[in-house]
């Protein structure tokens, strides 16, 4: 019998991915399913995005391997991006890498910078892959509580009494998944200094800042931010492109030559069709956003008029594609909660313990969906 990598013992399967196993058994059986919980965007692209597809399949020179950085106008794009939108001047040429997705950065980040045993700032609650990727590559996570009095930000105090002496990496992700807090400038300024302070390499991941947000903000507009950090993005949530798999890492040039090391022994490249149709993403403008947030602010009221049926409360000061909330008094277990509800009333929803212990006692609804799927889900209750 051929065994399996002992680096396989730290890790599950991802949770949504047998969860949704679990999801799509039950349709099959005829179970009128309303899947409330993975953040899938059901809306499409731009048409300019659509037609700069269409055109380049009929270009003869777009089907050959693609250069490991990508196109320089699609570096061009994310650059003129980061200026408008953050005030953000990045160097196309060497401080931008385009990455298939931002989920494989953080693989590449920490094949990269990690070595056996070294340590790992990861946030509780937070995106799980931070810890299933640093236990592949054989570092050890160390959480640290975010919470709900402390507005879901780190409490640094309670930061400076850990011992650092093995931490590398710092993970952190504003506006924050799975809660929607946003952050702020200020809070971003004591991150920089702590990881200067602490030599530690800082990675803000920041594919939500577009989505119910009327101040993105980046981590690199902090001063010096780029000798200590890098940000990861993503064109999934902002323009409708989970699928396609387009996303980007940002940092300075020695940093991102290090992750460019890794990504050019993993990949050939991103095909040239969706590069162009990145590129018409990054130049839509701000009716583009406008729009998308008319619909997302009306799935919202509705999604929190669900949540307060449920007897939750509704964590309001989030932004980004869910909407966070706390389980009635007396629920023990967000995961039997629900369960119960899976079965009873063929909705699923994402239980908060996915997101590390510091979700227990909350839920998590995404907004990829439909106002009248939303409406149907209130109204079997």
């Amino acid at each position: 019998m051929i065994t399996t990598a002992k680096r396989l013992d730290t890790v599950e399967e991802y949770y949504f991915s047998s969860k949704l196993r679990e999801v799509r058994q039950l349709m099959s059986e005829g179970k009128p399913i309303i899947n409330m919980g993975i953040g899938s965007p059901d809306l499409s692209p731009s048409k300019a995005v659509i037609e700069a597809v269409a055109a380049a399949i009929q270009d003869e020179n777009g089907h050959g391997y693609q250069s490991y950085q990508g196109l320089p106008e699609m570096r061009q794009a994310m650059a003129d991006f980061y200026r408008d939108q953050f005030g953000v001047e990045v160097n196309p040429n060497n401080e931008i890498l385009p990455l298939m997705g931002s989920k494989e950065g953080i693989m590449h980040i920490s094949l990269a910078f990690l070595n056996e045993g070294d340590h790992v700032l990861i946030p509780n609650p937070g995106y799980p892959t931070y810890t299933s990727v640093t236990n592949l590559v054989q570092a050890v996570p160390v959480y640290y509580d975010l919470k709900e009095e402390n507005g879901w930000e780190p409490d640094f105090e309670a930061l400076d009494k850990l011992d650092l002496s093995k931490v590398k990496i710092m993970w952190l992700g504003y506006p924050h998944m799975p809660t929607g807090a946003r952050g702020s400038f200020a809070l971003f300024e004591k991150l920089v200094a702590f990881a200067k302070k602490h030599n530690i390499l800082l990675i803000n991941d920041n594919p939500y800042s577009f989505v119910l947000n009327d101040n993105p903000m980046s981590l690199l507009q902090v001063e010096g931010a780029k000798d200590v950090a890098l940000e990861l993005n993503s064109l999934s949530k902002t323009f409708n492109m989970a699928g396609w798999r387009v996303g980007m890492v940002l940092g300075n040039p020695e940093i991102i030559d290090a992750v460019l090391k890794v990504k050019s022994n993993m990949d050939s490249g991103m095909y040239y069709g969706i590069q162009k149709g990145a590129i018409a993403a990054l130049k839509c403008d701000k009716s583009w956003f406008e729009d998308q947030n008319k619909i997302y602010r009306r799935r919202r009221e509705l999604t929190e008029k669900l949540a307060e049926k449920l007897n939750c409360k509704v964590y309001k000061e989030g932004v980004g594609l869910f909407v966070w909330a706390k389980l009635p008094e007396g629920i023990q277990s967000s995961e039997k909660f629900i369960d119960e509800i899976l079965y009873e009333k063929h909705i699923f929803i994402t239980p908060g313990t996915i997101f590390g212990s510091n979700g227990e006692g909350y839920i998590r609804f995404s907004l990829c969906v439909k106002e009248e799927k939303v409406q149907e889900a209130i109204d079997r209750f």
